[in-house]
């Protein structure tokens, strides 16, 4: 195997689970016998999840922008892993709409004309694109790219109304459906103390009260307007559900850190608006721990995309709360739109109870159902690396 100095590009550092398990996805299917250049809005965070895995440096994604010019002309590949990249921000960010995209199209167009490197975008999603500006920085970013593949079929076809031919894009799952469930079993009894764990039904197939409900928020969502909205119908839609199945709420916060409104915060906030219901607030740091908690709950209430998944591999029943694109298109190919929410406009909160119950009732066909979706993913995924390693020499 020949070692390639690469430099890897994504959203790292910003204590986001999900991020953070894409990036460890990433560097295991390209292997561990390359040198990396990973940016990291907090480089010390990243570089201890790597070190001693991985011979990874890692540089500051906004104070050592002149040090990543240097490493883009000395490297052998830039690779930009996961994500959404290609798109213009929300109003909720609080940012520019357009700063992600001049970002990127500032190193990419560094990198092919400056630099002559081969550039990758593997497994990314593109969109949302809501102004003609928009779509012209992403045209010009996305012809510029060598390998394309995205993880969605809005994303593919965004990508052909850009004017992308069909034979320079590829379809692919998100590339996290590539870790099997083994690979979420925590490293020691010690990461997951605490969490609960995995109960059997009773002998009658039937939940032993209380149904533990694992619930995931993200404040960022597409249509700002329908937050104070969104949490109303999900509060009277819980306190329904908990009127017929006593529940506890076990917090799952993807992100915990870095931005104000963060995860913890706004669960910490909602839950306090439902004192009859018993409430476990949890802050996992890892992959693993999510897993875990995911696990040790009969339900998964979610926004996060990657919560989602890890819930789809592990055979875990959800109610899907579609805040954006990408979990819309997650749910549909997962075949599981019955058992979702648009988290953008009002929904009837019985709906919600409704969903939540026959979730519960049909369990297991969920599981069976999930399981072979994602396996199926899983499959996909090891074909997909294992050309693009070849077609990379990596």
């Amino acid at each position: 195997m020949t070692s390639k100095n690469i430099v890897f590009l994504g959203t790292h550092g910003q204590h986001n689970i999900g991020d953070e398990l894409l990036l460890e996805t990433f560097l295991n299917q390209l292997g561990s016998h390359h040198h990396y250049k990973v940016n990291s809005y907090d480089p010390l965070f990243t570089a201890a999840q790597l070190q001693s895995r991985f011979h990874a440096e890692v540089f500051h994604t906004v104070r050592d922008r002149s040090r990543l010019l240097r490493r883009l002309r000395t490297c052998d590949l830039v690779f930009f892993g996961g994500g959404s990249i290609i798109k213009e921000l929300y109003a909720s960010v609080g940012r520019n709409r357009y700063a992600t995209l001049l970002m990127v199209l500032a190193i990419v167009t560094f990198a092919r004309h400056i630099a002559r490197k081969p550039i990758v975008m593997s497994n990314i999603g593109v969109g949302p694109l809501q102004t003609e500006q928009g779509r012209r920085f992403a045209r010009y970013i996305l012809r510029q790219v060598d390998v394309l593949s995205v993880r969605d079929c809005r994303s593919y076809e965004t990508c052909l109304s850009l004017g992308l031919p069909s034979q320079r894009v590829q379809r692919v799952p998100d590339a996290v459906f590539a870790n099997a469930p083994a690979q979420f079993a925590p490293l020691s009894r010690e990461e997951v103390a605490g969490y609960p764990l995995p109960r059997p039904a009773a002998c009658n197939g039937t939940l032993q009260p209380p149904v533990r409900v694992a619930l995931n928020l993200n404040y960022d969502i597409e249509n700002p307007a329908n937050w104070t909205t969104l949490l109303k119908n999900l509060e009277d839609g819980l306190r329904a559900l908990h009127a017929s199945y006593p529940i506890e709420i076990h917090t799952l916060p993807m992100q915990s850190r870095f931005k104000a409104q963060h995860d913890a915060k706004v669960l910490a906030e909602f839950c306090a608006r439902l004192p009859e219901i018993e409430v476990h607030q949890r802050l996992p740091t890892t992959h693993r721990q999510i897993a875990a908690l995911i696990a040790g709950c009969d339900l998964l209430v979610a926004e996060r995309l990657h919560a989602l998944v890890i819930a789809a591999i592990l055979g875990k029943p959800f109610v899907a709360l579609t805040y954006d694109i990408k979990v819309c298109e997650l749910i549909a190919g997962l075949e599981m739109t019955s058992y979702a929410l648009d988290a953008n406009a009002p929904f009837d909160p019985l709906a919600l109870k409704r969903i939540a119950e026959t979730a519960l009732h049909k369990s297991s066909v969920i599981r069976d159902h999930l399981l072979r979706r994602s396996s199926a993913m899983r499959s996909e995924l090891a074909h997909y690396f294992s050309r693009l390693r070849q077609q990379l020499q990596l």
